[in-house]
């Protein structure tokens, strides 16, 4: 049996690229209690324990974000844990359903709402922080949900244009020109 060695970046004050999924890959995070119960969660856990999130896009079966912790503070695991909980708990009352789960993740009390896990890339500096940026905002488009950026509802796209840091029309008549596989080995939704 082979173990899993996961390590993680605990950077204090460092951003971070996540990318976290619904369990079964289930499209529940754009319904109206999905994104609801999402940005409920995620203003409770930012009370609880303050942090930026400079960029998101909400996909129907996954989340790409950019937060930044505060000096001093490397912790998003508890973070995203408690996001991950809060979430459940608000979508299951509100009359969502959740994913059939196996008798090792029930008997660990698991709920079948998300994935185990969430993939993080530490943001090392500019270049890297604008790559993250395009790919996120770009998600929609890769996916097939939109053929233009600025046409998905659930990003901070629209932020970043009136800051000036795109254009509306941006990545809308092309594939973005990066690689595909923009951190390495490691692959994200």
């Amino acid at each position: 049996m082979t173990v899993a060695n996961y390590h993680r970046w605990r950077i204090a004050g460092g951003s971070f690229f996540f990318t976290a999924a619904t369990a079964s890959r289930r499209p529940i995070l754009t319904t109206k209690i999905g994104r609801q119960a999402f940005h409920q969660a995620l203003d409770e856990v930012k009370v609880l324990r303050p942090f930026e999130i400079s960029a998101i896009v909400i996909l129907p079966d996954h989340v790409h974000c950019i937060w930044t912790l505060p000096e001093g503070d490397g912790d998003f695991s508890w973070r995203w844990a408690a996001v991950k909980t809060r979430f459940t708990k608000k979508y299951l009352c509100q009359g969502g359903d959740e994913a059939p789960i196996s008798e090792s993740r029930r008997k660990k009390g698991e709920r079948g709402v998300w994935q185990r896990r969430f993939w993080e890339h530490f943001i090392r500096n500019e270049n890297d922080l604008k790559r993250c940026l395009d790919y996120l905002h770009y998600n929609p488009v890769k996916h097939g949900l939109v053929q233009n950026v600025n046409d998905w509802p659930y990003s901070s796209f629209r932020r970043f244009v009136l800051q000036g840091e795109y254009t509306e029309e941006w990545a809308s008549e092309v594939e973005l020109p990066y690689d595909s596989n923009l951190f390495g080995d490691l692959e994200f939704a």
